[in-house]
C-alpha cells in the first residue's frame, strides 16, 4: 500500500528573486503600451538602464568586498533599472539614462548597505536627480512613435536640438500645468497616439499588472488603494469646486505615473510602511502630495517627490501604528 505523503506544515516563503521576477512580469502590459505609444526608445532606455545598474552594482560590491553572484542574481537591480527607465521620456539621451541608473544603485541602494537597508526608493532617487539636473532632456516626450533610425539619432546625440523640438510635445499633465485645465481642451492640445487615450492605455496596463500582484498577494492592496484614493479625493474636491480650472479624478488616475507609482513604486517593501494602518496612511499621503505637486508644484507629475517625502515618514508610521498585541 502506498504511504501517504505528509503535508507541509509551514508555507514556502517566496524568495527575493522570485518576487522581483513576478513584479517585472506584471509590468509588461504597461511597458508594452508605452512601446506602442512612444516607440523603440522605451526599450533602449530599459537596456541602457539595465547595463548601467548591473555594472554599478558589480563595481560597488567589488569595492565592498562582497560576493557578486548572490546580489547580481536577486533581480533587485534589474527591477530598479526597469522602474527608472519606464519613468523616462522615450527620447532621453543614453548618457542621462546611464547616469540616473547608476545613481539609483549607488546613492539609493549601496550607500546604505545594499538590499534591505535603503530608506528611500532607489529608482526614484535616480529619477529625481536627473529631473533636477537635466530638466530640458526630461521633456523629450513624443506625440507619435518614432522610427528606429530617428530614435537612435536622438538618443545618441546626432539629431540636434532643432530636430528634437520637432518630435517632442506636451503630455496631458504638461498641458494641465500650462493652464489648459478643462479636459476637453487638454484632449485637443495633446493629440497623437501618445495623447490622452494613449496614457489611459498605459495606466490601464500597469493597473492590470498591479491587480495581478495584489491577487497573488505579492503586494498589499492597502498602499495602491490609498494612493489612488488620495489622488481621487483631492481631485474630486477641487473638480466639484471649480471644474473649469481643475481636472477630474479620472484624468489624474489615467495620466502620468499614477498606476505605475501606486502599484510598483510606492509598494517597495523596503522603503514603504509595513503595518496595516501605516500602509494606508503612507499611501494616502503619497496620493495627496501627488495632487498638490501636479496642481501647484513646479513639476507636472509629483509621484517621485511624493514617494521620497513619504519615505521619510516610514519610521514614525511604523512606530506609532503597530497592531494591538493579542490579549491587551
Amino acid at each position: 500500500m502506498n504511504q501517504p505523503l505528509s503535508s507541509p506544515h509551514l508555507p514556502v516563503r517566496p524568495t527575493v528573486g522570485g518576487l522581483m521576477r513576478r513584479v517585472l512580469l506584471a509590468m509588461i502590459p504597461g511597458a508594452a503600451a508605452m512601446v506602442i505609444c512612444f516607440g523603440i526608445g522605451v526599450l533602449i532606455n530599459l537596456l541602457v538602464a539595465l547595463a548601467a545598474a548591473l555594472a554599478t552594482e558589480a563595481a560597488l560590491l567589488r569595492l565592498r568586498d562582497r560576493p557578486l553572484k548572490p546580489f547580481l542574481t536577486d533581480w533587485t537591480a534589474v527591477l530598479t533599472a526597469a522602474l527608472f527607465a519606464l519613468a523616462l521620456p522615450p527620447l532621453a539621451p543614453w548618457w542621462l539614462t546611464a547616469i540616473g541608473a547608476a545613481i539609483a544603485i549607488a546613492l539609493g541602494k549601496q550607500l546604505y548597505g545594499g538590499l534591505g537597508q535603503n530608506p528611500f526608493n532607489p529608482a526614484m532617487v535616480g529619477y529625481v536627480v536627473v529631473l533636477i539636473s537635466f530638466p530640458t532632456e526630461m521633456t523629450y516626450w513624443t506625440q507619435q512613435p518614432t522610427g528606429i533610425a530617428t530614435t537612435l539619432q536622438a538618443q545618441f546625440g546626432q539629431l540636434g536640438a532643432a530636430g528634437l523640438d520637432g518630435l517632442t510635445g506636451a503630455t496631458p499633465l504638461d498641458a494641465l500645468r500650462s493652464g489648459l485645465a478643462q479636459e476637453r481642451i487638454v484632449d485637443e492640445a495633446v493629440g497623437g497616439l501618445a495623447g490622452r487615450g494613449g496614457w489611459a492605455w498605459i495606466n490601464g496596463g500597469f493597473l492590470l499588472g498591479g491587480l495581478w500582484l495584489v491577487f497573488r498577494r505579492d503586494i498589499s492592496w492597502r498602499i495602491p488603494a490609498a494612493v489612488l484614493a488620495g489622488i481621487g479625493a483631492m481631485a474630486l474636491l477641487f473638480w466639484l469646486i471649480d471644474g473649469d480650472r481643475h481636472a477630474s479624478p479620472w484624468f489624474h488616475w489615467t495620466s502620468g505615473a499614477a498606476m505605475l507609482g501606486a502599484f510598483f513604486i510606492a509598494t517597495d517593501p523596503v522603503s514603504g510602511a509595513t503595518t496595516p494602518r501605516g500602509k494606508l496612511i503612507f499611501g494616502a499621503g503619497i496620493g495627496v502630495l501627488v495632487y498638490l505637486i501636479r496642481t501647484w508644484g513646479g513639476y507636472p507629475d509629483g509621484m517621485a517627490f511624493a514617494v521620497l517625502l513619504m519615505n521619510l515618514t516610514v519610521p514614525l508610521l511604523d512606530a506609532h501604528t503597530q497592531p494591538r498585541v493579542y490579549g491587551r
